[in-house]
Protein backbone atom coordinates (compact mmCIF):
# COMPACT_ATOMS: atom_id res chain seq x y z
CA UNK A 1 0.00 0.00 0.00
CA UNK A 2 1.35 3.48 -0.65
CA UNK A 3 0.85 5.87 1.97
CA UNK A 4 0.29 9.68 1.44
CA UNK A 5 0.51 11.29 5.08
CA UNK A 6 -0.30 15.41 4.80
CA UNK A 7 -0.09 18.28 6.89
CA UNK A 8 -3.33 20.41 6.97
CA UNK A 9 -2.69 23.29 5.02
CA UNK A 10 -2.28 27.18 6.80
CA UNK A 11 -5.82 27.81 9.18
CA UNK A 12 -7.00 30.73 10.49
CA UNK A 13 -5.18 32.13 13.98
CA UNK A 14 -6.32 31.01 17.32
CA UNK A 15 -8.11 33.32 19.10
CA UNK A 16 -11.24 35.34 20.34
CA UNK A 17 -12.39 34.11 16.61
CA UNK A 18 -12.50 30.79 17.03
CA UNK A 19 -12.36 29.73 20.72
CA UNK A 20 -12.72 26.00 20.14
CA UNK A 21 -9.36 24.98 18.17
CA UNK A 22 -11.34 22.57 16.44
CA UNK A 23 -13.48 24.66 14.57
CA UNK A 24 -10.46 27.22 12.72
CA UNK A 25 -10.90 27.08 9.19
CA UNK A 26 -8.02 27.06 6.14
CA UNK A 27 -7.23 30.94 5.35
CA UNK A 28 -7.75 31.75 1.85
CA UNK A 29 -3.94 31.65 1.51
CA UNK A 30 -3.99 28.39 2.73
CA UNK A 31 -6.48 27.22 0.47
CA UNK A 32 -5.07 28.74 -2.57
CA UNK A 33 -1.55 26.54 -1.51
CA UNK A 34 -3.34 23.51 -1.52
CA UNK A 35 -4.79 23.78 -4.65
CA UNK A 36 -1.44 24.08 -5.85
CA UNK A 37 -0.05 21.84 -3.95
CA UNK A 38 -3.19 19.16 -5.37
CA UNK A 39 -2.42 20.02 -8.41
CA UNK A 40 1.48 19.36 -8.03
CA UNK A 41 0.30 15.90 -6.68
CA UNK A 42 -1.71 15.15 -9.92
CA UNK A 43 1.50 16.03 -12.36
CA UNK A 44 3.56 13.41 -10.05
CA UNK A 45 1.20 11.17 -11.30
CA UNK A 46 -0.59 10.71 -7.47
CA UNK A 47 -3.83 9.59 -7.10
CA UNK A 48 -5.70 7.95 -4.14
CA UNK A 49 -8.06 4.92 -3.57
CA UNK A 50 -9.35 6.77 -0.45
CA UNK A 51 -8.92 9.92 1.51
CA UNK A 52 -9.05 10.02 5.58
CA UNK A 53 -9.16 13.12 7.66
CA UNK A 54 -9.01 14.45 10.86
CA UNK A 55 -12.36 15.79 11.16
CA UNK A 56 -10.98 18.83 12.44
CA UNK A 57 -12.33 21.33 10.06
CA UNK A 58 -8.69 22.52 8.72
CA UNK A 59 -7.93 19.09 7.77
CA UNK A 60 -11.64 18.44 6.29
CA UNK A 61 -10.88 21.28 4.39
CA UNK A 62 -7.28 19.99 2.86
CA UNK A 63 -9.20 16.84 2.34
CA UNK A 64 -11.51 18.18 -0.09
CA UNK A 65 -9.12 20.02 -1.75
CA UNK A 66 -6.91 17.37 -1.92
CA UNK A 67 -10.08 14.79 -3.15
CA UNK A 68 -11.05 17.43 -5.88
CA UNK A 69 -7.76 17.85 -7.61
CA UNK A 70 -6.80 21.10 -6.38
CA UNK A 71 -7.27 23.78 -9.31
CA UNK A 72 -6.94 21.08 -12.64
CA UNK A 73 -10.30 21.13 -14.18
CA UNK A 74 -9.21 18.58 -15.87
CA UNK A 75 -9.98 15.71 -13.21
CA UNK A 76 -10.61 12.47 -15.27
CA UNK A 77 -11.92 10.42 -12.18
CA UNK A 78 -14.25 10.32 -10.24
CA UNK A 79 -12.73 11.72 -6.74
CA UNK A 80 -11.79 9.31 -3.80
CA UNK A 81 -14.24 9.22 -0.85
CA UNK A 82 -13.12 11.08 1.87
CA UNK A 83 -13.59 9.69 5.63
CA UNK A 84 -13.21 11.57 8.91
CA UNK A 85 -11.46 9.53 11.48
CA UNK A 86 -11.22 10.81 15.27
CA UNK A 87 -7.26 8.40 14.66
CA UNK A 88 -5.95 11.71 12.73
CA UNK A 89 -6.98 14.04 15.40
CA UNK A 90 -5.21 15.41 18.22
CA UNK A 91 -6.05 12.39 20.51
CA UNK A 92 -5.29 9.46 18.07
CA UNK A 93 -2.16 7.62 18.00
CA UNK A 94 0.17 5.17 15.48
CA UNK A 95 -1.54 2.30 16.74
CA UNK A 96 -5.48 3.97 16.23
CA UNK A 97 -4.12 5.06 12.74
CA UNK A 98 -3.03 1.09 12.19
CA UNK A 99 -6.38 0.04 13.19
CA UNK A 100 -7.73 2.30 10.70
CA UNK A 101 -6.17 0.97 7.67
CA UNK A 102 -6.55 -2.60 8.78
CA UNK A 103 -9.95 -1.84 7.50
CA UNK A 104 -9.18 -1.23 3.99
CA UNK A 105 -6.92 -3.70 3.03
CA UNK A 106 -7.55 -4.09 -0.91
CA UNK A 107 -6.74 -0.34 -0.71
CA UNK A 108 -3.70 0.62 -2.91
CA UNK A 109 -2.95 4.13 -2.11
CA UNK A 110 -4.45 6.10 0.88
CA UNK A 111 -4.09 9.76 2.05
CA UNK A 112 -4.15 10.75 5.19
CA UNK A 113 -4.26 14.23 6.37
CA UNK A 114 -3.73 14.97 9.87
CA UNK A 115 -1.78 17.79 12.65
CA UNK A 116 1.43 17.94 14.41
CA UNK A 117 2.73 16.49 16.08
CA UNK A 118 0.94 13.45 15.57
CA UNK A 119 1.40 13.05 11.75
CA UNK A 120 5.59 13.13 12.45
CA UNK A 121 5.46 10.85 14.88
CA UNK A 122 2.97 8.98 13.10
CA UNK A 123 5.49 9.09 10.37
CA UNK A 124 8.60 8.10 12.70
CA UNK A 125 6.59 4.82 14.25
CA UNK A 126 5.96 3.06 10.62
CA UNK A 127 9.49 3.64 9.07
CA UNK A 128 11.51 3.09 11.99
CA UNK A 129 12.86 6.54 12.63
CA UNK A 130 14.34 7.76 16.03
CA UNK A 131 12.43 10.84 15.92
CA UNK A 132 9.61 12.23 14.23
CA UNK A 133 9.38 13.98 11.04
CA UNK A 134 8.68 17.22 11.14
CA UNK A 135 5.80 18.32 8.87
CA UNK A 136 5.49 22.00 7.95
CA UNK A 137 1.64 23.08 7.07
CA UNK A 138 0.91 21.03 3.71
CA UNK A 139 4.00 18.80 3.68
CA UNK A 140 3.53 15.25 1.71
CA UNK A 141 5.31 12.30 2.33
CA UNK A 142 4.82 8.59 0.90
CA UNK A 143 5.26 5.30 2.76
CA UNK A 144 5.28 2.22 0.89
CA UNK A 145 3.92 -0.34 3.97
CA UNK A 146 3.85 -3.65 3.97
CA UNK A 147 2.16 -5.93 6.39
CA UNK A 148 -1.08 -5.78 8.58
CA UNK A 149 -2.26 -3.63 11.98
CA UNK A 150 0.79 -3.73 14.45
CA UNK A 151 2.74 -5.75 11.94
CA UNK A 152 2.94 -2.64 9.70
CA UNK A 153 6.22 -1.88 8.63
CA UNK A 154 6.68 1.29 6.02
CA UNK A 155 9.53 2.93 3.86
CA UNK A 156 9.51 6.19 3.39
CA UNK A 157 9.94 7.11 -0.46
CA UNK A 158 9.94 10.56 -0.54
CA UNK A 159 9.31 13.85 1.73
CA UNK A 160 7.88 16.84 -0.13
CA UNK A 161 8.36 20.60 1.50
CA UNK A 162 5.18 22.36 0.67
CA UNK A 163 7.42 25.05 -1.03
CA UNK A 164 8.71 22.19 -3.87
CA UNK A 165 4.84 21.34 -4.11
CA UNK A 166 4.07 24.44 -5.02
CA UNK A 167 7.06 25.23 -7.32
CA UNK A 168 6.09 21.65 -9.19
CA UNK A 169 2.10 22.70 -9.15
CA UNK A 170 2.94 26.11 -10.59
CA UNK A 171 4.67 24.63 -13.54
CA UNK A 172 2.13 22.46 -14.49
CA UNK A 173 -0.11 25.42 -15.40
CA UNK A 174 2.18 27.04 -17.75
Amino acid sequence: MQLYLIRHGIAADRGADYPDDRQRPLTAVGVARMRLEADALAALGVAFNHIITSPIVRARQTADIVAAGGTSSALTLAPPPVTESEALAFEGTPDDVRHVLAGHPAAASIALIGHEPNIGELAAALTGARSPLRFKKGAVCRIDLVGHRRGMEGELRWFLTPRMLRALGRSTGD
